[in-house]
């Protein structure tokens, strides 16, 4: 998905990526509009999001994803993530190691990391995709939707699969990070959980992140 660019993306894209089956380049209402556009798009089982600036760990991590569904039956897979340097993507500024899901931890803010984040195409053609309502946390909103449901089977694949580029939009700026907590706290309370201790907890836990290589 191209929000219609003019900076030689989709020129990259051709000379580079000769496994990409198919580029949609059109104009769009913000990043989430084309996710939803790419989920819209989709033909395959299983659906996730690789960000232009975001890369996989290594050879094996789709394979990895479709076995360990299959191999759980579950309705999504999730796993650890690294976030890394722009300019040297082997250096980990930060690591975020989700851990197994139950539906309480999301009563205390726990919520693995969107990008390692996988699902049957039939849930998202079921429970809809992002709601873009929420200009920067409709991907919250979204696994509060899914997650917080009694039969809901999120499989943990324990290892890093995807490296994120630091410097995501809601972390440019205090004027972003005001405006994703607010949304949180929305998403929060559309999802029916208490949002005090959940927000307070789920901001609170990224420290150790820091502190975890």
């Amino acid at each position: 998905m191209d929000g219609a660019s003019t900076d030689n993306t989709l020129d990259l894209i051709k000379q580079n990526c000769s496994k990409v089956s198919k580029i949609i380049s059109e104009p769009d209402k913000g990043i989430y509009d084309a996710l939803n556009k790419g989920i819209n798009a989709a033909t395959g089982d299983i659906v996730g999001f690789l960000h232009s600036d975001d890369l996989f760990a290594d050879s094996t991590v789709v394979s990895d994803i479709v076995n360990t569904m299959n191999e759980h039956g579950s309705d999504a897979v999730h796993a650890d993530l690294q976030y890394v340097k722009k300019c040297n993507t082997s250096e980990v500024v930060r690591l975020w190691t989700s851990g197994e899901y139950t539906r309480d931890k999301l009563k205390v803010g726990w919520m693995p990391a969107h990008p390692t984040f996988y699902m049957r195409r039939s849930v998202y053609e079921e429970k809809g995709g992002f709601d873009l309502s929420f200009s920067i946390a409709a991907d919250y909103d979204s696994l509060l939707r899914y997650l917080n449901q009694e039969r809901f089977k999120l499989a943990y694949l324990k290892r890093v699969i995807v490296k994120m580029r630091v410097g995501g939009a809601s972390n440019r700026s205090l004027k972003n990070i005001i405006k994703k907590t607010s949304e949180d706290i929305n998403a929060l309370k559309k999802n029916n959980i208490s949002w005090p201790k959940a927000l307070f907890i789920k901001n609170f836990s990224k420290i150790s992140q820091f502190i975890k290589k």
